[in-house]
């Protein structure tokens, strides 16, 4: 792998025009400020133009020597921490901008000082300086760049104050501070504190802790003042705080360090840090409450050598950076902060954190020599060491585009790993590079040239203990001879890097695959972090940006096609997101007339992703017979599989035929077999298409459509279409296709609905709604589906079907494909029709006999114990009036929900010849009691109304019902249930056969 990619980040470079040396700058939204040294007291504020170029704003004075300083972009504020007579303040100066316009007025106020109406007018046109006050000596400050909070660090406690806009009148809207919180530290003292987003790192000189001030929820009306305490346990971990004989023996003669210590997440509560909060806004129903959450806890060690301790081992350039949601049009204003980043370096490594969802390391960086400060952006590491600007990538946006899409890693978008390895883009030589901050796409450097001979200095020197004195001997040199430049360096723009990286990636194609791989990765997170960029979309380059992006996705693609690498799968998603089309992939990779070319694994694996999806875009033949040559090269059991892609269908049937021969001769298969009987049909040849069909049994074709469905069924824009086999299929053997589709079905490659879309359109001319194809996909599926909510659904649309064709009358317009009496007997959801239900249907007129399959189906149906009986009801109801059908369904239905007694008067109303038959079958067990207490009483009050005119009711009253209700009742029970008009002799065998029979028992 490269470490070291000789690249230009760096452009043009300019010289800011300081009148005094520069002790300490930072910049704005647009603007450079410059703290001078100790002699002038004094702030230069310079407006930064396109390439650098620097326009001087102003100046203004400060109480003392500036000994910190930050703007915030939120507010346009400069927080400085000044120094007169030994004693320290912290000042932020607002407004500051009215000094370009000539006004030399200032206002100095107290934080939080109540301003009249007359005298906060005077702001609009007069720089505002806020004092600030604090109980111990400011050390190090930081601004949030979300929100403009500014957190203070003093010795053993952070303070924090909340920016505040106060509205003095509708043209008039001032900024101020609210000291809202302190979280008392003890035993620290802090050299660096970053602030973002309510996260805090702090750094000493070997330690880092970062916290997270989590909102705590108040119930209403809670106002109490109150300070909140996290204990540390008392368990030291490793490197714990040593007993009083352990530091007496550090004072006489040792030098004891603690071990380093990493603690992550949960685990560094166990860093022995209390924290105790103390809120001091004025308590109101608003008042935030915070809690503590610790994040990270890292303790280093000194450098060791050989010659004693290294006394200059500390850490430096502490920063937590933002990275934001990816911009979209309509929620340009509304920026939403998806990761976090925080940086730290020794002198000699840099550490890189994400602490958003997880907290990791995510990159080390490892300088060539001894680093002075470095910076941290999006896009790259800067580091300045003794003689050079060194700059480096980062992974913060491959990190950030997963916490924006944790599924990012997929077959249809990809992003290079967090994991890929740190290269250095650039090392340029400087001459005493002091200091550096980041603004936009520029680097301000603050050079110093020493006196002493360069080419002394590049000469290896041992690390002495003396070292510091060396240090400040060269540093007074330094004063007495300066020789310092202020330098705004322009970066250049992403594009023109982004061309340039591709440009070199081109040097390893043939040499170094992982190495134009890497440097292709670099491109692509280079363009990704642009695009993040919250100005991305006011950006002039956005369309390049946009057109880099998927240029740079298909530059990947290309690598892990060609080459041989384990992530060949990448090949997929990447040249998705590029955009191109599979013809324009071909001619990236196919080299015309080449006979001999060789295929890798990434390239044959897009390729049968690609065509095994339902795409609308059509290979031209002469691209399908090249893909055709792929893959009866590259993985020949993959050919039946990619003829029946949609893709494919300009393919030459016949090319197509003589490569599935030849891949036969080795690996035969159904699949392989009904794909060649499908170009059969293509070409017209019926003769090669019927030897095909005939080389297995119908069930195992059927279940060879399992293998590749698009065989029968493919789509176009969207939509299901039959294929010309199905159509073949439906004309010459409808049972193997009713088979195969109960089999797609089965197998999950069919869902119901897509059935009934696909068996619609392959029968369009049907005049029925649904066709009997369709309907005896239905009824082949009951006799094999076990799922109770299919079952369900596919009993109420059969008895839908039956329904609509006999009520409306019409025959199906092709021969079901099983009878009535093949259901009964293979499938258990079509029960045996009941004898009563013959009965009476024997008695019907002969109007309904061509519809006899479908009422017989019907009443199987409700004759069986499946279908739910309740859900069926609204479904039956254009049944309910006709004749002698209604009338079995009314019963049966009557009979489904326990209502004996109304089906009992329904029969006697309508059938009375059918009641006993109904009554023998039906009443039996807890239902017997029936025969006595309603059948015997209504047939015996019928036949007193009708006399003798109704033998039907005579004969089922003396031959059925007497009978078993002598055999079932005891003699008292049967005499008092006779009628007492009715004929002696009529009653009296029924009434000798129980006495006989209580007589025998």
């Amino acid at each position: 792998m490269v470490q070291l990619y000789n690249l230009h980040p760096f452009g043009s470079q300019r010289v800011v025009p300081c009148k005094q040396e520069p002790a300490h700058f930072c910049c704005g939204q647009d603007v450079l400020f410059v703290a001078s040294t100790a002699a002038s007291c004094r702030v230069e504020v310079f407006a930064v133009r396109e390439q650098g170029r620097c326009e001087a704003l102003g100046s203004f004075a400060t109480l003392g020597p500036v000994l910190r300083m930050a703007h915030s972009s939120a507010g346009d504020y400069l927080v400085t921490i000044e120094e007169k007579s030994k004693a320290t303040f912290l000042r932020a100066y607002m407004n500051w901008r009215c000094m370009s316009a000539g006004s030399s007025r200032v206002c100095v106020r107290m934080v939080g000082h109540k301003m009249e109406e007359s005298y906060s007018e005077t702001l609009k046109e007069q720089m505002s300086v806020v004092e600030m006050p604090l109980s111990d000596p400011p050390l190090c400050i930081s601004c949030c760049p979300v929100n403009g909070d500014l957190l203070v660090g003093c010795k053993n406690k952070l303070v924090m104050f909340c920016l505040k806009y106060l509205v003095i009148n509708q043209n008039l809207t001032v900024l101020d501070f609210e000291r809202s919180l302190i979280l008392h530290i003890d035993n620290l003292i802090p050299a660096e504190v970053a602030f973002c987003a309510r996260h805090i790192a702090i750094t000493t000189e070997l330690d880092v802790l970062i916290l997270k001030l989590d909102l705590v929820q108040r119930s209403a009306g809670r106002t109490e003042q109150c300070a909140q305490g996290v204990s540390a346990p008392e368990k030291a971990v490793d490197g714990g705080s040593p007993s009083t004989h352990t530091l007496q023996l550090e004072l006489d003669e040792f030098i004891i360090c603690q071990k380093p210590v990493e603690l992550l997440g949960e685990e560094s509560k166990l860093c022995e840090i209390p924290i105790t909060l103390e809120s001091t806004e004025l308590p109101t129903e608003d008042t935030k409450r915070f809690q503590v959450q610790y994040l990270l806890f890292r303790r280093f060690a000194p450098d060791q050598s050989p010659f004693g301790f290294c006394e200059e081992t500390k850490l430096h350039s502490l920063q937590l950076l933002p990275v934001y949601q990816t911009a979209y049009e309509e929620t340009e204003n509304k920026r939403k902060l998806l990761s976090l980043f925080c940086f730290f370096s020794l002198p000699h490594i840099g550490y890189l954190y994400s602490i958003g969802k997880l907290v990791e390391l995510i990159s080390t960086y490892q300088y060539s020599e001894k680093s002075e400060q470095a910076v941290l952006t999006p896009q790259f590491l800067h580091v300045i060491t003794s003689q050079n600007l060194q700059c480096f990538t980062v992974r913060c946006s491959a990190a950030a585009a997963r916490d924006e899409d944790p599924y990012i890693d997929t077959t249809v978008k990809a992003c290079p790993p967090v994991t890929l390895d740190v290269c250095t883009l650039r090392m340029q030589l400087f001459i005493g590079p002091r200091a550096i901050c980041h603004f936009k796409n520029h680097i301000i450097l603050l050079t110093k040239a020493d006196t002493e001979d360069i080419t002394e200095r590049r000469k290896p020197a041992r690390r002495m203990l003396s070292r510091k004195a060396d240090s400040i001997k060269s540093k007074t040199n330094s004063e007495s001879e300066p020789g310092w430049n202020l330098y705004i360096i322009n970066t250049v723009s992403t594009i023109q890097l982004y061309r340039e990286m591709v440009d070199y990636s081109r040097t390893y194609e043939n040499v170094k695959t992982e190495s134009c791989i890497h440097l292709l990765s670099e491109a692509h997170l280079l363009v990704r972090a642009a695009i993040m960029d919250p100005h991305f979309l006011k950006s002039d380059e956005k369309e390049d940006l946009l057109r880099a992006f998927r240029e740079s996705c298909a530059f990947l693609g290309d690598c892990y096609s060609r080459f041989d690498t384990k992530d060949y799968h990448l090949a997929l998603p990447y040249y998705r997101m590029s955009g191109l089309s599979m013809t324009e992939v071909l001619k990236r990779l196919v080299s015309e007339g080449d006979e001999i070319q060789t295929y890798e694994r990434g390239f044959i694996f897009y390729l049968t992703h690609s065509l095994n999806e339902d795409s609308n875009e059509e290979l031209s033949k002469e691209s399908g017979n090249k893909v055709l040559q792929i893959f009866y090269l590259a993985d020949p059991v993959q050919l039946p599989h990619i003829l029946c892609s949609p893709c494919m269908r300009n393919v030459c049937p016949l090319t197509a035929v003589k490569y599935l021969q030849k891949v036969e001769k080795t690996m035969p298969s159904v699949v392989l077999t009904l794909t060649k009987a499908f170009l059969a049909l293509k070409m017209g040849d019926l003769t090669m298409y019927e030897h095909e069909m005939d080389s297995y049994k119908e069930t195992t074709l059927a279940c060879g459509f399992i293998g590749q469905p698009r065989l029968l069924q493919q789509r176009k824009e969207g939509i299901v279409m039959p294929t010309e086999f199905a159509v073949h299929l439906k004309e010459m053997q409808p049972g193997l296709l009713v088979a195969a589709a109960v089999a797609l079905h089965e197998n999950s490659k069919m869902e119901l609905e897509e059935a009934d879309t696909f068996f619609k359109m392959l029968c369009s001319s049907s005049e029925n709604p649904n066709p009997q194809l369709l309907v005896d996909f239905w009824e082949a599926l009951l006799v094999v589906s076990s799922q109770e909510e299919i079952l369900q659904e596919l009993l109420l649309r059969v008895t839908s079907q039956y329904v609509w064709r006999i009520s409306k009358k019409q025959l199906p317009e092709t021969k079901p494909l099983k009878t009535t009496e093949d259901l009964i007997n293979s499938c258990s959801h079509f029960g045996l029709i009941f004898p009563w239900v013959t009965s009476i249907m024997s008695m019907g007129c002969s109007s309904d006999k061509d519809y006899h399959e479908d009422i017989s189906r019907l009443q199987s149906l409700l004759c069986s114990q499946s279908i739910n009986i309740a859900s069926a009801l609204p479904v039956l109801e254009p049944l309910t009036e006709a004749d002698d059908v209604g009338l079995t369904i009314r019963v049966l239905c009557n009979t489904r929900l326990g209502k004996y007694e109304e089906a009992i008067d329904q029969l006697l109303k309508r059938c009375p010849d059918a009641a006993v038959f109904y009554a023998q079958h039906e009443l039996k067990g807890d239902n017997q009691a029936l025969w006595w207490n309603k059948l015997l009483p209504e047939l015996c009050k019928r036949t007193r109304l009708t006399g003798n005119d109704c033998p039907v009711l005579i004969s089922s009253l003396k031959a059925e019902t007497l009978s078993v209700v002598a055999m079932e009742l005891e003699l008292r029970d049967f005499l008092s249930l006779l009628p007492e008009d009715g004929t002696a002799a009529f009653f009296l065998p029924h009434l000798l056969h129980c006495s006989q029979r209580k007589l025998l028992t």
